[in-house]
């Protein structure tokens, strides 16, 4: 059985037990979130909301928080001696998937 639900204006397919990074959520780790955006869950009859399922929720525990590997921003002018460099790292909350209730 697996569920997509939606968070951080992005949608993810989980099974109970997977590990999944989702945008950085204010919670600690060891703590429990509660996701009620579902939009699919699957089973012996599949649910498909319309956009979401009532009722339906995704359980998961906050494993870690981190953040990704640095991406550089190197913007150039050419001829006219402009340079400029920025990097950036991305904050991701990373959540072991408890249950999934429909």
């Amino acid at each position: 059985m697996y569920a997509i639900f939606e968070t951080g204006g992005k949608q993810y397919n989980v099974e109970v037990g997977g590990v999944v990074r989702v945008e950085k959520l204010d919670v600690a780790p060891g703590d429990s979130v509660t996701f009620d955006n579902v939009l699919y869950v699957s089973g012996e009859t599949p649910r498909v909301g319309a956009p979401f399922i009532a009722g339906a929720s995704v359980v998961a525990s906050v494993v870690a928080q981190g953040k990704e590997k640095k991406v550089i921003v190197y913007k150039y002018k050419s001829k006219k001696g402009f340079h400029k460099k920025k990097g950036h790292r991305q904050p991701f909350t990373t959540m072991r998937i408890e249950a999934i209730n429909a």
